[in-house]
C-alpha cells in the first residue's frame, strides 16, 4: 500500500483523500445524477463501490429500507469472490472473522440398518489447490459492510441512500440526463412522497422481484423444480459429531440436508429437504412451520439429535431457475444501433437454489463487470460502445450458473437408492470444484477480449478467464508477495510485461517495448491525460527472471518506475523478479522469449502478446480510448 505519496499520512491509510464529488457530497439525493443504483444487496453495493474510485462522477445507491441489512439471506463466499475482496482490501479482515471449508463430509444410509446414517466420505474442498483464497462462510450482511466502508473511505466519500423505492422509470432520450426515475420515500416525516431523480444510467440491483426489470420490459423464463427446502440459522446441541463440517447428509427414508457452519462457532445453516411439492399445492408447502422443519431434520439425522436452542432467520422456499432474456434496456432490435441506459444485475437477472452457494458470488461478479466499464464510459475513456459488453458477457455466465446449480440441486434431493453409483454426489462435488469457486469464467473474443493468437507463451493465462495470481519478489526490498494481490480496484487496466532473458541495461525486448509505450503516440499510455500521473489509467509492471538482488533499478526503464503525486516521487513498486522457490515463469507457461499480458480492470485476461508485438498492442487498445479524452490537452 502506498500514501506518502502526496505527503505525510499520520492517519488511516486506507482513507482516501477526498475528490471531485467527495468533496462537500451533498447528504440528500440530487435531482441529476450521473448513475443511479437501486438496491444495496452484493451487486448494487460492488457496483458502488467501484465508482466510488471516480470521483469526478456522480453515483447514488439507493435502498428502500431505512438502515442497513441486518442478516443476509445468503452466506457462502467463494474463492474467486475473495480474491475480488483483495482488490477492495478488506479479504484479510472478512477471512478473520468468517467460517472457513477445508473439508466436506458425506453421509449417508447404513447399509447394515438403512435408519442410521453413517459418513461415508470426507474429501477436501479444494485437493487441486485451485486458487490460494479460501472457500468462506459469513452473512451476507458483514460483506455490504465491508463495501459499504470502502466506499466511505473512497474519494467519492459515497454512502447509500437509505428509505426510496423504485417505482418507475422511463428513458426519455432528453438531453444530458436522459433516464427519468419515480422513486417513493418509504421513512421518516416525507414517507409515501415522491421523488424524482434523472440520471445518465440506471442499475437495477433489486432482487428476483426486481422493478427494474420490469420497467425495461425483460421477463424471467425457466422452471420451478418442484421441490421445497426449509432453511434454519439456528443455535442448537446435538450429538452429531460433523455439526462443524459442511455436510450432505441422505437419509434412508427419503430426504437430506445440506449443513453449513456459520462464522462465530455455535450458529449453523441447515437447508432442510421437505420433498416433492404437488402441482396442486397452491403454495401450502410455504407454510410449513418452524417445528415442522426441525422434526423433519431431526428424522434425516437418525439415530443423532438435534435439540434446537435459537434461531436467528429461518424461511422455506422452493427451487426455481430462471434467467432474463437480456441484462439491459436494449432491445434484439436495437443492438447495434444504441447502447444501453439501464441495466439489471444480481437475482434481477438470474434466481436458482442457495445450495450451490453462488447468488452472492456470481451477483458481485456482475457489479464487478459492470462498474469500471461505467466509469470508462463516463469519464471520457472510452466509447459507449464498451456498455454493450455487459450483457453479453454475463447473461452466458449465469446460464451456465443454472445449468450446474440445476445437476447440483438435483442431485441433493435424489434419494440414495437412486444413485447409480453411491458415490457420484461426492463425486461430482470433487469434479467440478472450479465452477463452484468461480474460475470457470472465459469470456469469449470481444471488443475486450482478443482472440488467442499468442495463448501459448503465456498458457497459463489463458485469454478471457480471470488473471490467476503467482509468486514473485519485489526488487526495491525483496519483499516476497503475490503478483495479482497487488492489483486494486482503482478502474485501471494492468499490463504486466514478462521480461527476457536479458538483464536490465542491456539491449532486450523490453527496453524496446518500455520505449515505445513511454513515446509511441500509438502507445495505450498517450490517452492518459495530461496532468495526470504517467499511470492513472495504465498499471504498467515488469517480472524480470533473475533473482531480485542481480536487478539494479538504475537500469530499469522509467515506464517501470513512474513519477507519482505533487513531488513527483518514484515509483519502485512496479519492479518485480521471479521467486526462485515458485518461479512464476515456469508455475503459469510464460516463455522465456517473453510475454506481454493484459488484464483488464475486473481481473480478466483480455490479450497475450509477444514482446514485439506494439503493432498489435495498440490495434487492441485502439477501439476502447476516445481519441481524445476528457481533460486532456
Amino acid at each position: 500500500m502506498q500514501f506518502h505519496h502526496h505527503g505525510y499520512v499520520s492517519g488511516d491509510p486506507r482513507i482516501q483523500p477526498a475528490a471531485g464529488t467527495g468533496i462537500d457530497r451533498p447528504a440528500d439525493l440530487p435531482d441529476e445524477v450521473d448513475v443511479l443504483i437501486v438496491g444495496t444487496g452484493p451487486a448494487g453495493m460492488i457496483t458502488a463501490a467501484q465508482l466510488s474510485q471516480f470521483p469526478g462522477i456522480t453515483t447514488r445507491i439507493v435502498e428502500r429500507r431505512d438502515a442497513r441489512l441486518a442478516i443476509g439471506q445468503a452466506d457462502g463466499i467463494q474463492a474467486r469472490s475473495v480474491e475480488t475482496f483483495q482488490a477492495f482490501g478488506f479479504a484479510q479482515r472478512i477471512t478473520e472473522e468468517a467460517y472457513r471449508i477445508v473439508e466436506m463430509a458425506f453421509w449417508k444410509p447404513d447399509p447394515a440398518d438403512p435408519a442410521r446414517i453413517i459418513r461415508t466420505a470426507r474429501p477436501e474442498d479444494d485437493p487441486a489447490v485451485i486458487s490460494e483464497f479460501p472457500h468462506l462462510i459469513v452473512n451476507q450482511a458483514r460483506v455490504l459492510d465491508y463495501f459499504a466502508e470502502f466506499m466511505r473511505n473512497s474519494p467519492a466519500r459515497m454512502t447509500p441512500d437509505y428509505g426510496f423505492e423504485f417505482e418507475d422509470l422511463e428513458v426519455t432520450g432528453d438531453g444530458g440526463y436522459p433516464v427519468k426515475v419515480t422513486l417513493t420515500h418509504t421513512a421518516g416525516e416525507r414517507a409515501g412522497t415522491p421523488r424524482t431523480v434523472r440520471a445518465k444510467y440506471v442499475v437495477g440491483a433489486d432482487g428476483a422481484r426486481s422493478r427494474v426489470r420490469r420497467a425495461i420490459g425483460c421477463t424471467l423464463a425457466g422452471d420451478q423444480a418442484r421441490h421445497a427446502w426449509g432453511v434454519m440459522d439456528a443455535l442448537a446441541v446435538t450429538d452429531f459429531p460433523d455439526i462443524r463440517l459442511k455436510c450432505a447428509i441422505q437419509s434412508g427414508g427419503g430426504g437430506s440436508i445440506l449443513l453449513i457452519p456459520r462464522e462465530g462457532g455455535h450458529l449453523f445453516r441447515m437447508y432442510v429437504d421437505l420433498g416433492e411439492v404437488p402441482p396442486d399445492d397452491n403454495g401450502a408447502v410455504r407454510r410449513t412451520t418452524l417445528e415442522q422443519i426441525i422434526a423433519k431434520a431431526n428424522t434425516i439425522l437418525s439415530p443423532y439429535t438435534l435439540d434446537v436452542r435459537h434461531v436467528a432467520w429461518h424461511s422455506v422456499y422452493e427451487v426455481g431457475h430462471r434467467l432474463s432474456d437480456r441484462f439491459d434496456d436494449v432491445l434484439p432490435d436495437e443492438v447495434g444501433i444504441r447502447t444501453p441506459r439501464v441495466f439489471i444485475t444480481g437475482d434481477a437477472c438470474h434466481t436458482h437454489s442457495a445450495k450451490a452457494g453462488q447468488g452472492m458470488n456470481v451477483s458481485m461478479q456482475d457489479g464487478f463487470n459492470l462498474g469500471w466499464k461505467l466509469g470508462h464510459v463516463l469519464e471520457g475513456r472510452s466509447p459507449e460502445a464498451l456498455l454493450s459488453t455487459y450483457s453479453a458477457e454475463r447473461q452466458v455466465v449465469a446460464k451456465n450458473l443454472i445449468e450446474f446449480d440445476k445437476e447440483w440441486s438435483t442431485l441433493m434431493a435424489k434419494k440414495p437408492e437412486e444413485f447409480e453409483d453411491p458415490s457420484e454426489l461426492e463425486d461430482f462435488y470433487v469434479r467440478t470444484g472450479e465452477f463452484p469457486m468461480g474460475f470457470m469464467t472465459q469470456y469469449s473474443p470481444s471488443l475486450l477480449i482478443a482472440e488467442p493468437v499468442h495463448q501459448d507463451i503465456a498458457s497459463g493465462f489463458p485469454i478471457g478467464k480471470r488473471f490467476k495470481s503467482a509468486p514473485v519478489v519485489r526488487v526495491c526490498d525483496g519483499v516476497p508477495l503475490h503478483l495479482g494481490h497487488q492489483a486494486t480496484a482503482d478502474g485501471r487496466w494492468r499490463i504486466y510485461v514478462f521480461a527476457d532473458a536479458a538483464a536490465p541495461g542491456a539491449g532486450s525486448g523490453v527496453a524496446a517495448l518500455a520505449n515505445w509505450m513511454a513515446h509511441a503516440a500509438e502507445s495505450p499510455l498517450a490517452a492518459t491525460p495530461q496532468g495526470l500521473d504517467p499511470d492513472a489509467w495504465f498499471d504498467v509492471v515488469v517480472i524480470h527472471q533473475q533473482k531480485h538482488t542481480q536487478i539494479d533499478l538504475g537500469d530499469v526503464p522509467g515506464v517501470f518506475q513512474p513519477p507519482v503525486g505533487p513531488f513527483r516521487l518514484t515509483n519502485y513498486d512496479k519492479v518485480y523478479a521471479v521467486d526462485p522457490a515458485a518461479d512464476i515463469f515456469d508455475l503459469r507457461g510464460i516463455d522465456r522469449a517473453g510475454a506481454v499480458v493484459v488484464v483488464r480492470p475486473d481481473q480478466y485476461v483480455a490479450n497475450v502478446l509477444p514482446l514485439a508485438a506494439t503493432a498489435e498492442l495498440a490495434a487492441f487498445f485502439a477501439p476502447q480510448l476516445l481519441a481524445r479524452p476528457v481533460g486532456s490537452a
